[in-house]
């Protein structure tokens, strides 16, 4: 039925693709009228442009004319000028949308026009591609028709400074890898001064290679680990200081508040025993949390009934069920606390400082497209996920490829026989043959039985494999073969009887240049060094005669029939099959493709069912027989199908596990973001008492009606515990007390109180202060929930919640342990505010430093010290919070 509408009515894509005729054809109108500008005419349409904008228009409106312009441009600068396909995928990635286009016809050209238009609204425009490589050659070739068209262009690559991070985000266009973009965005919630911050909003972002972006490389999230600055040993020293305490003498315990505090006996000898002037100084912040969790541990944490000691871990009973929680941990410190009372070794804090998946960071854009050669596949999880579904790109010349059926074997010997065999035919025809194995095993094997038949042949299988580029780009010369896992490479085009510029580049590197010399002879850069325009010259000559040769080279390999691709067995994806595919038959080059496959394949053997194992034991087929049959290709398709559910099952699986983080990070990094921008905190912290206040006399007042049976004491002393100064809160006339009117009172003493500290203190100081708590706070209780969600879910699973959705159960935990975070997060700020004093020294620090990241590499950029030398005891500039000496200047 399908078919039958797309046959009348045409595909999605083309019928998308037929709305933009309109807007296509008035750029093409164009042509001529800015052809007749001159240069500098030319360059001043971005003024004129963005005046527009300025005035009202949209990016739609001018949309014509910027295209035009970056026509243009184009082809002064970089001669090229854009095709009329290359136009309408130039408007559906403006619309942020999917612009499949084959290899070979210049995504990255494509690109400019999104690009050039979406920068003209001086939000910033970021193009994410796959390595650090093609970020820096796309920047320098690109970045060329930028600047003639007055944009600037920055790159984030790995080992940048903090300051050349920043800059390069403040250009109206930003090349780099999406690991660099991520990274980046967590470091950036991890500053403590806003001008740290090397990011801008996140506003428009094309995708190069989108597919394996945002759907290979999806499951797994970007981590930054840290040492959390609080030693286990602590807990241990702590543990022993609060068994010497006496209950009622040192510390009170209120089961119905469920909080144990010092009574001020209890404080001073604290500030005694670790030696400390003032317990509720910021700067003690620690020692008197780690005093609270042990009291508490001791004091309202039962073995056998909040918890239970199993394998020599602290396991979580559920107070409703009695089920035991596994991976649950207690928040905040309270966990280790208990480890220490049991006398198990305490496991380290805060070992995740931050994390996201790719998923989430990119669905952060406002506006988000993406671009590559196999997407039509994967469109459900695109449009599902990022809201973006996918328009086929007609190519500017026919594809003439010829794509044949499977041949299906018996066994994978019989396969591999007669796959060498094929090889040896076309390679004495001088036909060039790209072969794509799934694993480096295979091509190994498959190597051993070429060298036997004695076919010289290049494989590729490494991921990052120096000589990769090379070996692809060679691929299509006269009588080459080329066995290559996963078909690596992207970015390089196989160009039928071998490219010029590696044959020239290889020549010269024989005779002595250098890889710098020959990258920057090369490469996009402006040249003004006299070597390297030296070098140039010899380039430009040898690579006119390697160019006649491999021209002469092109015809005799098309007359052989092209690029031959084979398969040795199907991918578990068919995009990755389309992605080996879509190497032969590049801008009308004749090509053809085949895949042999055996019934001991995995993909075979795992989905593809006994129905066609029992089909071939009835034919008797022999081992090197070959079957071809519509049967067996429907099979293996619905096989690969399979697979692709189950994988997009399990990437949507990571997903709802980090929607929950992701709810909960925005909330805090929205907090961090107003606390960095320097707003006025004394609200958000007279919220916070009210919420203490609230609860407090929830409590105290539950359920009695008369104001006179209310617990009063309790509640006063409960709020002497957490923050009020003592003996500033009594009430008169108690019978005529509403829930209202305890509140109104509460407040207004609290208020004074407050008031009192900040005549004290100093306004100005205390608004500061009043930040830096709230930042140490904020950090140390996110990073330590963190872990504790980690922890939740990897023991969700193994718990037997009577058919409960553990993706449920984390959402509900989860979010529970969150109303807790922001409960003590608020506890702890309000408590550290009231007992600051006008000598403490109060400084901006971070909660843990970051030590590395799960992609490799070290968490914090380099910093770069410019001729003005740090101070050996100065704060060291990487931001780690330590001092120079100790730091960078070891």
């Amino acid at each position: 039925m399908k078919r039958l509408f797309e046959k009348v009515f045409g595909t999605h894509s083309e019928r998308e693709l037929k709305k933009l005729d309109k807007s296509v054809n008035h750029i093409l109108e164009l042509e001529q009228e800015y052809k007749n500008l001159t240069d500098e005419q030319l360059k001043n349409k971005t003024v004129e442009l963005k005046e527009r904008l300025a005035q009202g228009e949209t990016l739609d409106d001018i949309l014509p004319e910027a295209f035009a312009t970056v026509r243009e441009a184009s082809w002064r600068v970089l001669g090229m000028k854009h095709y009329r396909v290359q136009l309408y995928g130039g408007i559906v990635l403006h619309q942020g949308r999917i612009a499949e286009m084959k290899t070979g016809e210049g995504k990255t050209l494509v690109g400019t026009l999104p690009v050039y238009l979406n920068a003209l609204s001086g939000k910033g425009v970021h193009v994410i591609t796959v390595n650090d490589y093609l970020a820096k050659r796309d920047r320098d070739w690109m970045g060329k028709l930028y600047h003639f068209l007055g944009l600037s262009v920055g790159v984030i690559v790995h080992g940048l400074s903090p300051q050349e991070r920043k800059e390069a985000y403040n250009s109206d266009i930003t090349y780099g890898t999406n690991n660099e973009f991520g990274f980046d965005y967590l470091r950036d919630n991890m500053v403590i001064y806003k001008e740290d911050m090397a990011q801008r909003e996140l506003n428009y972002a094309i995708v190069d290679e989108v597919d394996s972006i945002l759907i290979d490389e999806a499951r797994t999230p970007l981590i930054i680990s840290g040492q959390g600055q609080k030693s286990t040993d602590r807990y241990g020293i702590v543990d022993q200081f609060v068994k010497n305490l006496k209950k009622e003498v040192d510390y009170n315990v209120d089961e119905k508040g469920n909080t144990v505090a010092l009574t001020e006996e209890g404080v001073e000898r604290a500030e005694k025993f670790f030696n400390i002037e003032n317990l509720s100084d910021i700067n003690n912040i620690e020692i008197s949390h780690h005093i609270n969790q042990a009291l508490k541990a001791h004091n309202l944490m039962r073995k056998d009934k909040e918890y239970v000691v199993k394998d020599g871990e602290i396991v979580i009973v559920d107070d409703f069920t009695g089920r035991l929680m596994f991976g649950r941990r207690y928040s905040d410190g309270l966990h280790q606390a208990i480890e220490a009372k049991e006398k198990l070794q305490v496991q380290r804090e805060s070992k995740t400082l931050a994390t996201i998946t790719f998923q989430n960071y990119f669905r952060m854009y406002k506006k988000i497209a993406g671009m590559t050669g196999t997407a039509k596949t994967e469109e459900d999880e695109f449009v599902s996920i990022y809201g973006m579904d996918v328009i086929e790109i007609p190519t500017n010349k026919p594809i003439v490829r010829v794509d044949n059926p499977d041949v299906i074997y018996k066994t994978v010997q019989g396969k591999f026989l007669k796959l060498a065999e094929e090889v040896e035919e076309k390679h004495k025809l001088g036909q060039p043959v790209l072969v794509g194995t799934i694993s480096i095993e295979n091509s190994e094997d498959l190597s051993k039985l070429l060298k036997r038949r004695g076919v010289a042949h290049e494989v590729l299988n490494a991921k990052h494999h120096e000589r990769e580029a090379e070996i692809v780009a060679q691929a299509g010369r006269k009588g080459a073969v080329t066995i290559a896992t996963n078909m690596a490479g992207r970015g390089t085009d196989i160009l039928l009887g071998g490219n010029p510029e590696f044959l020239t580049k290889k020549h010269m590197k024989s005779k002595g240049y250098s890889d710098e010399v020959l990258a920057e002879v090369t490469g996009f850069r402006d040249i003004e060094d006299e070597e390297i325009i030296e070098a140039k010259k010899v380039y430009e000559k040898l690579f006119g005669e390697f160019k006649e040769k491999t021209d002469k080279e092109h015809d005799e390999v098309v007359a052989a029939g092209g690029l031959q691709i084979l398969g040795t067995e199907r991918h578990e994806s068919r995009r990755i099959d389309n992605q080996l595919r879509g190497r032969s038959g590049r801008q009308g080059d004749p090509g053809s493709s085949r895949f042999y496959i055996s019934l001991e394949d995995d993909l075979m053997r795992l989905f593809g069912g006994e129905r066609i194992q029992g089909l071939v034991e009835k034919l008797g087929i022999d081992d090197d027989d070959a079957i071809e049959h519509g049967l067996l290709s429907r099979s293996i398709e619905n096989a690969q199908k399979k697979v692709e559910g189950r994988n997009f099952g399990i990437r949507k699986h990571v997903l709802q596990y980090d929607d929950v983080m992701n709810k909960q990070r925005e909330v805090i990094y929205t907090e961090r973001k107003k606390v960095l921008s320097g707003e006025n905190m004394r609200e958000h912290i007279f919220s916070m008492i009210e919420n203490i206040a609230d609860e407090a006399i929830a409590i105290y007042t539950a359920g009695i009606q008369y104001p006179e049976e209310w617990d009063l004491d309790g509640l006063v002393n409960y709020l002497e515990g957490q923050y009020l100064p003592k003996g500033l809160l009594s009430f008169e006339d108690v019978e005529s007390l509403t829930p209202e009117t305890l509140k109104e009172q509460i407040l207004e003493v609290s208020e004074k109180a407050y008031e009192a500290k900040e005549e004290e203190i100093g306004q100005e100081r205390i608004r500061e202060i009043e930040r830096v708590v709230l930042l140490q706070v904020i950090d140390s209780k996110w990073m330590d929930h963190i872990d504790a969600m980690d922890q939740l879910k990897q023991g969700i699973g193994l718990r037997a919640i009577g058919q409960q959705d553990p993706v449920r159960a984390y959402q509900v935990e989860g979010f529970d342990m969150f109303q807790e975070m922001i409960k003590s997060i608020q506890g702890d700020t309000v408590k550290y505010m009231y007992g600051m004093e006008k000598e403490s020294r109060v400084e901006r620090k971070k909660v843990a430093t970051p030590t590395s990241t799960n992609q490799g590499g070290s968490a914090k950029p380099k910093t770069v010290v410019k001729n003005d030398q740090v101070g050996r005891n100065e704060a060291c500039p990487c931001g780690s919070g330590k001092k120079y000496k100790k730091c960078c200047g070891r």
